[in-house]
């Protein structure tokens, strides 16, 4: 699967980030709700490691996810779940290990039929929905990243995986908030970062999206405010979804409000 080769080439960008820093700095906070750089990676391996389970020994993947959603039933947090599978990796070790497991999972979906069901903690998926959402949560936590370093990050057509994903969740968005979804669903027409147009669902003037690939990407994935970027919309639907776009499952959430998620500054004399 092409969408395999496209994760391996996330996690690898991210990885090239991350490879000049020093263990005390994987203490760093982000912007996202004061998560580490340690607890971005831990979270992003762990969850490999799940979506890894789920194709190649589906007998484990259900003990596994019960494990992580015990933890939490019990009271702790997602993040400090995590930790008790990671143990005591953290620095170096754990971009290590989180790299290995990028690979091993990156392998296992290659040669995978797309259509193959795999279980996920919500509704069934294909394989290749599966690792295209590996992608994009490797994509979407890699932006608070990127942010704290004061790196802007180049993007490359790979993102369309991503985009599409988000085009087929938008009934999704508003289903979890008890919303009907529109119908027809709005026209998308988008930029790729190679100057491309990608475009979805049926053209109409007043009921479309437009801006650039990233612009949209960030938005579904609740990276930026649709404010702090150049998407626009137009129908009172298609800004419906921009208040409320979500490609990740679970609960609904709401995005982070203006000019709170941003590139940083860095002090270079510092």
């Amino acid at each position: 699967m092409i969408e395999a080769q496209s994760f391996l080439e996330e996690c690898n960008a991210l990885a090239a980030l991350l490879q000049p820093l020093e263990d005390k700095d994987f203490e760093r906070k982000t912007q996202f709700k004061d998560w580490t750089i340690n607890d971005v990676l831990g979270h992003l391996h762990i969850f490999n490691h799940a979506a890894e389970l789920t194709l190649a020994s589906p007998d484990r993947f259900g003990p596994f996810l019960s494990g992580i959603t015990d933890l939490v039933a019990q009271g702790k947090t997602l993040v400090q779940a995590q930790y008790d599978w990671i143990d005591t990796l953290s620095g170096r070790a754990l971009l290590e290990a989180w790299q290995a497991g990028s690979l091993r999972l990156a392998e296992v979906y290659q040669t995978a039929d797309p259509k193959t069901r795999v279980k996920w903690a919500g509704p069934d998926m294909s394989a290749r929905s599966s690792i295209t959402a590996r992608q994009m949560e490797t994509w979407a936590h890699g932006q608070e990243l990127f942010d704290l370093l004061g790196v802007t990050r180049t993007d490359t057509d790979r993102l369309r995986n991503i985009a599409h994903l988000a085009v087929v969740t938008i009934p999704f968005a508003f289903a979890i908030r008890k919303e009907p979804a529109p119908n027809p669903l709005p026209y998308v027409r988008l930029t790729a970062p190679s100057g491309d147009v990608w475009e979805w669902n049926t053209p109409q003037q007043d009921n479309r999206i437009e801006g650039s690939a990233t612009a949209f990407c960030q938005t579904a994935t609740q990276v930026r405010n649709v404010k702090d970027t150049d998407l626009t919309a137009h129908g009172a639907h298609a800004k419906r979804w921009t208040q409320i776009a979500q490609c990740f499952a679970g609960a609904p959430h709401d995005p982070p409000q203006p000019n709170t998620r941003f590139t940083q500054e860095i002090d270079e004399k510092a």
